[in-house]
């Protein structure tokens, strides 16, 4: 069932490990990465939005609203997240969570949201992250649009790069998803991930 958080697919990276290029837009067995993504979160969230930089037309056939980072130079995903804060509070005051996500991660769970949003409530957490076989993710997460203020100052005035540098100073809840059949949040870095993804988009029912 679709919730009321909002969700931003994060793709403002520069793909160095690919070679460049945007790598949302590479293709597993006959679809791009980034339409994969977008089937598995559209149904969970309110809406969709993408945080990309450069010229958005190259993202037109998608559909979605397309931000750029507000804070210059590339710093990262957390830049990205912050974007997708400014939006919710311009676009949708009424929401007090942003659902974030890496636009390469192609088997994201079906119940992202859902949990996430259970376990922030249950521990009274102010932002929950996803992991899984040992690992955070903490690009996959849900974010506290009224934290924008605090985190747009950790970027801009303390150069704050690392996300887990940032959530660690709040009270953080972490999901963990199962890794088989497929771990669901791996993600397509280098040219030999996509041939992986090939093989794991065959055991993924419903990819």
């Amino acid at each position: 069932m679709t919730s009321n958080v909002p969700g931003v697919l994060l793709a403002g990276g520069l793909a160095r490990r690919m070679g460049g290029g945007d790598k949302p837009m590479r293709t597993i067995a006959g679809r791009t990465i980034l339409a994969r993504v977008i089937a598995r979160l559209k149904p969970q969230c309110d809406r969709l939005i993408l945080n990309a930089n450069g010229d958005p037309a190259r993202f037109a056939a998608f559909g979605l609203p397309v931000i750029a980072d507000g804070v210059p130079d590339f710093p990262g995903p957390l830049a990205g997240i912050l974007a997708a804060l400014d939006w919710a509070a311009a676009n949708r005051p009424d929401v007090t969570h942003v659902l974030s996500a890496a636009a390469d991660c192609p088997f994201l769970p079906r119940d992202l949201v859902a949990r996430l949003d259970a376990a922030r409530k249950q521990e009274n957490s102010e932002l929950a992250v996803a992991a899984s076989d040992g690992q955070s993710h903490p690009v996959i997460g849900l974010w506290k649009v009224a934290l924008r203020d605090e985190l747009r100052h950790a970027l801009v005035k303390e150069d704050i790069r690392k996300i887990d540098r940032w959530t660690a100073r709040y009270p953080l809840a972490t999901v963990t998803w199962p890794v088989t059949p497929v771990d669901p949040f791996f993600n397509a870095n280098t040219v030999e991930d996509i041939a992986e993804a090939e093989r794991l988009a065959a055991l993924d029912e419903g990819a």
